[in-house]
């Protein structure tokens, strides 16, 4: 008897995802609660759990296709062994060569499930890992992943691909695979890749806060030494007695939950003909992950320390490396902080959050000559930048909610005597 494997609950609001990738395949063994594809939403990556233990029958959608909460993807059957049910192996089978390259994608095939070599080259690539296997021309049985259930990901491929070219040995095998990874030399060529939901998502979220906010950024610069020598000064005993490193977004979010207690309108929102104050600061902190930026939430941020600020930002960096980060983590947030800086960023005018009203730009530091006390010194210095919704922020209040801001960075005392 076969058993069903629906799409289950997203989060609330969300009815639809797209299958991004399939772990599994017709004939696979696949145990209770195992992971057997990948949905992807507006938001995050859910994986799909098997509702038992068995055999994998049949797959009734394909990587692209969008389904409903509640839809049949796929069936297993139920304490099954490979060996029984590898002759059923339904619409998607098992060989490389069946899948037929779609979109002119001919290394597709080759990548995309099964190495006729054998050895644990069935594994599926996402779509990215996928065009960097074929813009670089490695052969991904040979890689060891580095990703969730050892996955391979993007860097692996590059990593890979480093260290071919630095052994200047480059493998023979596979050489039909790689072919479609050469390009003859003065060739242009273009390829069109669908954008993933999380990127259409993205996309129509910022542009409809283009069109709807009336966005305006004001700009400070912040000198850095006093967070700098705390750091330096306390980093061994705070790492030692909360088992976290001291960063610099801790300084940050305390500096902004001062800022935002002083200028609420900041810390609101427009609904209607109505704003809606907050009297709690729930932080979205801006996090790269494989498939775009998300945003997961340091809920009561004004009532949380430093340490318990920076285990909740490490923990979800991580998280968002490996894409479990969920529904739950992401919803809320009353305002935002993005770091371009870790990418090497000078300046610049972030866009606002919906339905946040404000977001703050934190940038690379760099020594700067500046003037104090009449003499120029050389100092650590950082551009902030604050955008806002000009509908609900006036030009005061957003310079005097950066202003303390600042302030707090540049003497951090301010920070524990609420000034």
């Amino acid at each position: 008897m076969a058993t069903e494997i629906t799409v289950p609950q997203l989060g609330e609001s969300v009815t639809e995802g797209t299958i991004a990738e399939w772990l599994k395949q017709p004939g696979d063994t696949v145990e209770l609660d195992e992971p057997i594809a990948s949905l992807e939403t507006d938001k995050v990556a859910v994986d799909v759990p098997s509702p038992v233990a068995g055999v994998i029958e049949e797959l009734r959608a394909e990587v692209g296709d969008n389904v409903e909460v509640g839809a049949v993807i796929a069936t297993v059957k139920e304490g099954a062994s490979a060996g029984e049910s590898s002759p059923a192996p339904s619409p998607s089978p098992s060989p490389a060569p069946a899948p037929a390259p779609s979109k002119g994608e001919e290394g597709q095939a080759a990548y995309g499930g099964h190495d006729e070599g054998g050895g644990d080259g069935n594994q599926t690539l996402s779509p990215a890992v996928r065009r960097a296997v074929l813009e670089y021309g490695v052969d991904p049985s040979s890689i060891k992943g580095t990703g969730k259930d050892g996955r391979l990901t993007k860097e692996d491929v590059i990593a890979a691909a480093k260290n071919k070219g630095d052994a200047g040995n480059a493998p023979a095998p596979a050489p039909a695979s790689s072919a479609p990874a050469i390009v003859a030399s003065g060739e242009r060529r273009e390829e069109r890749v669908k954008m993933t939901r999380m990127r259409q998502t993205i996309a129509k979220r910022l542009k409809g806060a283009q069109d709807e906010a009336a966005l305006l950024t004001t700009f400070n610069d912040c000198d850095m030494s006093a967070v700098i020598e705390t750091r330096e000064k306390y980093k061994d005993l705070f790492a030692k007695k909360h088992d976290i490193k001291l960063g610099f977004m801790g300084f940050f979010a305390k500096a902004a939950c001062l800022a935002l207690k002083d200028v609420p309108a900041a810390n609101a929102y427009i609904e209607g003909d109505e704003i809606v104050y907050h009297d709690y600061v729930d932080i979205s902190v801006a996090v790269s992950a494989p498939n775009g930026l998300v945003v997961p939430v340091i809920r009561d941020a004004d009532k949380k320390g430093f340490a318990r600020i920076e285990k909740d930002i490490a923990d979800f960096g991580a998280r968002a490396k490996e894409g479990t980060l969920t529904m739950d983590d992401m919803k809320g947030g009353t305002f935002t902080i993005s770091n371009g800086g870790v990418f090497g960023s000078l300046m610049s005018t972030p866009i606002i959050n919906p339905p946040q009203s404000a977001v703050l730009g934190l940038h690379r530091i760099e020594d700067r000559p500046v003037v104090r006390n009449g003499e120029i010194v050389i100092r650590p210095m950082m551009y902030l930048a604050l955008s806002y919704d000009h509908r609900l922020i006036d030009g005061r209040e957003a310079v005097t909610a950066l202003k303390i801001m600042k302030e707090a960075i540049e003497d951090p005392a301010r920070m524990l005597i609420d000034l």
